[in-house]
């Protein structure tokens, strides 16, 4: 997986405006949802990918490690597939119009449902009780991107963990959007997976600065445990 750290500085620069470096160590697991955003064959499998990222593959263990402990803890897991639709031609026309003929025919291909690139990676810990999530844009809590926000609130979950792929487009531009939707938003580096180790540092330090929390899956189990445990 990616290398990541917090620099002294960045983390100090949250502290002044936080008076805490991680303002959501603490974690209600009853009231967190796992969010693992577009961990497809589509982006992993190299045959059926139309953006293929290698190191997802390599975060795919962390993401169930994750999700076996929140839902030990009373969390809920949300898996999110990036789709593609006829929609897409005319509701999202500018992305359509920032990529070239082959490109927008590969997108297609790769992420129309029933297709094999829109189906989850088969390695993932999908389990009964899980709900999976369409989402038409890069965000999944955007208008029109899908009916995530809606389903958390029906559930009384305020918190959510993004994990997924890629860092610094999908996973980032959701992160953003929860957080200015009053979700209380944490970005996990080891469960994220990026093309290039630089792309995904700039990711998360930009998130963390301003929107949210920034905690490895570690860190995220030990915020679920009781504060008296922790405590002991």
């Amino acid at each position: 997986m990616h290398p990541f750290a917090i620099p002294e500085s960045i983390a100090a620069r949250v502290a002044g405006r936080c008076g805490t470096p991680h303002p959501f160590a603490r974690l209600d697991a009853r009231r967190t949802a796992l969010v693992v955003i577009d961990m497809q064959n589509g982006f992993m499998r190299a045959d059926v990918a139309h953006a293929l990222c290698p190191m997802a593959e390599h975060v795919v263990s962390a993401i169930n490690r994750l999700a076996s402990g929140l839902r030990a803890a009373g969390g809920a897991v949300y898996w999110i597939q990036n789709t593609f639709d006829a929609r897409c031609e005319t509701e999202w026309s500018v992305m359509q119009a920032m990529a070239t003929p082959e490109a927008r025919a590969r997108r297609a291909a790769s992420m129309s449902e029933g297709t094999v690139g829109h189906a989850l990676w088969p390695l993932l810990d999908v389990r009964i009780g899980d709900e999976v999530v369409r989402k038409y844009r890069y965000s999944a809590f955007i208008e029109g991107g899908s009916d995530l926000p809606a389903r958390l609130r029906a559930r009384g979950l305020d918190t959510v963990l993004i994990v997924g792929t890629v860092t610094n487009v999908c996973c980032e531009s959701s992160a953003r959007d929860a957080m200015m939707l009053n979700f209380r938003t944490v970005m996990v580096p080891d469960g994220c997976a990026a093309v290039t180790d630089a792309e995904h540092t700039a990711s998360l330090l930009a998130f963390y600065l301003q929107f949210g929390d920034v905690l490895t899956v570690d860190e995220c189990i030990a915020g679920f445990a009781p504060e008296e445990r922790v405590a002991a």
